[in-house]
């Protein structure tokens, strides 16, 4: 999977005791990951302990993600960098904090650095539940070519290399996917990634300048209700309505500077997003159908700037680090639609609206001895927008929103092989602001709540964290809560309001290295999920995922033979909140085996090893097909994890 480069060791190589915060950060390096079999892309996330990302749709759509216990749907309190850049779309279409990462090429990803829960300064938005931030390498030290074919119609294509210029290192990159899938409507993906990156110096005092882009369009198989596929109306890769799907496109530039304490980022993104979808089908209205089509185009602009400086107070040395970012968000159309066929038929809601945010931090980083570190730190945000609404002008408005959110961490390497983490922090998410200006529901005019900007969120943590030469193992247990999760609801284009919410849980990770051909590492968590303040028995939080493993061991062989097995399966969940309907768990085994012989690299992934027929996801709600009661069908709707299937790759160096 992964390019052939000069390795730089990180991830469980780059020990964490005596630098760390919290007992759940950490890196995920190129070794870690290279020879690792991923169905999607967006499951180079699942690289992050107790992270599951799965899909309710086409691929071509951002995956949905599962963290202490959230559904974090496409990425509300989980926030993703890429080289710097902020990939959650703020007041998006299709759900906030949209995390679509389909356009990384993960041949190209040199690290994933994560940081769970609300502990650091320098991240705000969408960073109550974890941070994930992607690097890509400057370089490769040979170009190389590489192809894969596949069951159910899958091929791709990847040429990447760099060469040297003008002092510094010019890195380029296209790849192209075509997929159907197993579904009986081919899913007829076609994708294209590129990358273009220019590096010069080091990481210390250097400078790089980027350019990436990114189009897809597919078809789309939803789930779908459980008694369709009971009653034989449709199989299990069947569809309700054959004309969903969508198309996207992201074209971004971005740069990044080093000078020495200082390090300065900026970017531009160009942004468009068509999704068509029907989820109840002829409940709503049983003459044209539900079938709505969300639409999103905008400009996305910002930077952000970090000065560190080493100082002395009351006669400990102490870090400082003064940081600050902002971002505008220029959303020259957003909008709900219905459609029929796939023809948008009228607008249900359409506006334009300019979302602005700054941000500043300060962090203090004190040895309080050898072996105890204090850090101490407080960020501010603030919030502005303009909605102009198109369709009712009721719902246009200016408004604002701010919040302070402070942070602690003490650490005490008990030796030099084992240190405890003690954390407190807030963080917060944004609304979408469509919600914070709304006076009147789009389709029925009646009038409704407006919700908060900006919703808070507290959590606390302890760790421990154990480093041996073959051995490392982390344990946390953490507690998070968050105030009103009132938001936006994008599939309805009205607000709907939610419960504040606790979780409480532990998490546990592993990696042993027993002997120099065999690597074995593990995570795990459990997490108790529930509403606040809310009647007895209707407390349980729907899809609040309790317990995550994952694991999987990997080989090295000799003479150019290698392979890995990977488990992951994430338990059985409430789908509604008095918890008398539950999904059931889902296990998935992948297996890869890897011959190298000079330049050449041949692969051979098995997907779903075991052909397991578990739901990717699964719901609860009600929803009509043609001929049933008007008030329609409470019914399970699932989407099943993909059969079995082989994927052959053979790469070359050049």
């Amino acid at each position: 999977m992964a390019a052939d480069r000069e390795i730089v060791v990180y991830g469980r190589g780059l020990a964490q005791i005596g630098i760390a915060q919290s007992g759940s950060q950490g890196v995920v390096g190129y070794e870690d990951f290279a020879d690792k079999p991923l169905s999607r892309v967006g499951e180079l996330v699942e690289n992050v302990p107790g992270v599951i990302a799965t899909q309710h749709s086409g691929t071509g759509k951002a995956n949905q993600y599962f963290l202490r216990g959230f559904n974090l749907d496409h990425g509300t309190d989980f926030a993703g960098f890429v080289d710097g850049v902020p990939i959650n779309m703020r007041t998006h279409g299709h759900g906030q904090g949209y995390l679509d990462l389909n356009f990384l090429i993960p041949e190209l990803v040199e690290r994933i650095d994560y940081r769970k829960g609300p502990y650091f300064a320098d991240v705000g938005d969408f960073s109550a539940a974890g941070t994930v931030q992607f690097r890509t390498v400057d370089s490769l030290s040979r170009p190389l070519m590489e192809a894969t074919a596949g069951s159910y119609g899958y091929y791709r294509a990847l040429a990447a290399g760099s060469v040297k210029a003008m002092g510094g290192d010019l890195l380029m990159a296209v790849d192209g996917t075509h997929s159907n899938g197993p579904w009986d409507l081919d899913e007829d993906l076609k994708k294209v990634n590129g990358l273009l990156k220019y590096t010069q110096g080091t990481q210390k005092h250097g400078w790089s300048i980027g350019f990436t882009g990114y189009r897809a369009t597919w078809n789309a198989t939803d789930q779908v209700p459980r008694r369709a596929i009971d009653e034989g109306l449709i199989d299990r890769w069947g569809n309700i309505d054959a004309a969903l799907g969508g198309r996207t496109t992201r074209l971004g530039l971005f740069g990044n500077a080093a000078l020495g304490n200082t390090e300065i980022s900026a970017y531009a993104t160009y942004y468009r997003f068509l999704l068509t979808s029907n989820f109840t089908y002829f409940l709503n209205d049983p003459v044209n159908g539900d079938e709505f089509q969300q639409r999103d185009r905008r400009g996305v602009f910002g930077g952000s700037v970090r000065h560190r400086i080493e100082s002395q107070f009351a006669g400990l040395p102490v870090t400082f680090t003064l940081g600050g970012d902002g971002r505008w968000d220029h959303i020259g159309k957003i909008g709900l639609y219905s459609s029929v066929a796939g023809v948008t038929r009228a607008a249900i809601r359409e506006d334009k609206v300019d979302e602005y945010s700054g941000g500043a931090y300060g962090e203090a980083a004190a040895a309080l001895s050898g072996r105890l570190r204090l850090t101490l730190g407080l960020r501010g945000d603030v919030y502005g927008y303009d909605v102009n609404a198109l369709t009712m002008a009721a719902n246009s408005g200016k408004g604002s929103g701010a919040m302070l959110s402070p942070k602690a961490a003490l650490a005490w390497r008990a030796t030099d092989r084992l240190e405890f983490y003690a954390n407190y922090g807030e963080s917060f998410h944004s609304n979408d602001v469509r919600g914070a200006a709304i006076r009147n529901d789009p389709v029925t005019g009646e009038a409704v709540d407006r919700v908060p900007v900006l919703v808070k969120a507290r959590g606390e943590e302890l760790g421990v964290r154990l480093e041996l030469p073959r051995f490392t193992a982390s344990l946390v247990a953490f507690h998070l809560s968050l105030g009103s999760e009132l938001v936006f609801v994008g599939d309805g284009g009205s607000t709907e309001p939610n419960d504040a919410t606790h979780r409480r849980g532990v998490e546990a990770t592993l990696f042993w290295r027993p002997v120099d051909w065999l690597a074995l590492d593990a995570a795990g968590a459990l997490t108790h999920a529930r509403f606040r303040g809310v009647d007895a028995g209707e407390d349980r939080i729907p899809n609040a995922v309790s317990e995550v493993l994952s694991a999987g061991a990997a080989v090295e062989l000799g003479h150019g033979f290698s392979g890995a097995l990977r488990l992951r399966h994430f338990g059985a969940a409430p789908l509604i909140e008095d918890n008398s309907v539950r999904s059931h768990p889902t296990s998935l085994v992948n297996l890869g085996a890897y011959y190298t012989h000079g330049a050449v690299k041949i692969g051979l992934d098995v997907l779903n090893l075991f052909d397991a027929r578990d739901a990717d996801i699964s719901y609860y709600y009600a929803s009509r097909l043609a001929g049933e009661p008007a008030e329609g069908v409470e019914d399970r709707h699932i989407h099943p994890v993909e059969p079995r299937q082989v994927r052959l790759s053979l790469r070359y160096r050049l």
